[in-house]
């Protein structure tokens, strides 16, 4: 795309958009639907503001959401496991399976997968792969479901719409609730689903305002700040 092409559509996308506005969700996703469109189906984006200190143990928002409409993305799952639970994820639909081998493949470089689900008697040896899989936000985690028994279960959850989420160490959470081709009304229901997940993971050691913030955008639109008294508990 050329540049002046793409400030013209920049340009358009910004028309008729307040702002200093907070709007409403269902608004501010008919806004987004109705901006210039580019070459491939964009991700629709939320973008939260915390007011948390990551830097404390006790206020590291980490969480997960189902999306009820699912992402719109095809996930690739990568399983570590090895015995009966190997034919499980198969069946499941997991795009890659083992436990000794998949650890070196991984150690050698190779990340062509966007989740990772791990039985717990493997983590002992997944967990040397912490600093290859953690900055990616790929380190399977209790909390999250990535770490279980049941992979089948995991995989068909992360499948079906399952979207991890933690906050960054600016106190910022992105995360994507769908894509643009979408209708309105799901798009509606997982931008929901996603903001009352984060909304309840308030923690006890917060005493000022939790959400600072939320805006919702197209991958390459303008953000549209949202009106925050609508998701107050």
């Amino acid at each position: 795309m050329k540049v002046a092409e793409q400030s013209k559509r920049v340009q358009q996308a910004y028309q008729g958009i307040d702002q200093t506005k907070r709007y409403r969700l269902m608004e501010a996703i008919q806004i987004i639907k109705k901006t210039p469109k580019v070459k491939f189906d964009e991700s629709v984006d939320l973008a939260f503001c915390l007011g948390v200190d990551p830097k404390q143990s006790d206020q590291a928002v980490r969480g997960v959401v189902s999306l009820p409409n699912g992402t719109g993305k095809k996930v690739r799952i990568a399983v570590f496991c090895k015995g009966e639970a190997e034919k499980s994820a198969r069946e499941a639909g997991a795009d890659f399976i083992g436990a000794e081998d998949l650890i070196k493949k991984v150690e050698g470089g190779w990340l062509d997968f966007d989740v990772v689900v791990s039985t717990p008697d493997l983590m002992k040896d997944v967990g040397k792969l912490g600093k290859i899989l953690g900055p990616k936000g790929l380190m399977p985690n209790p909390k999250a479901g990535t770490v279980t028994t049941d992979v089948a279960k995991a995989i068909k959850e992360v499948k079906a719409g399952r979207v991890e989420f933690k906050v960054d160490k600016q106190g910022n959470i992105n995360l994507s609730v769908g894509k643009l081709s979408f209708l309105e009304q799901a798009i509606y229901e997982n931008a929901l689903q996603a903001i009352e997940a984060i909304v309840h993971q308030r923690p006890a050691s917060v005493k000022g305002i939790f959400i600072k913030g939320i805006a919702l955008s197209s991958s390459m639109g303008p953000g549209l700040k949202l009106d925050l008294t609508e998701f107050q508990p």
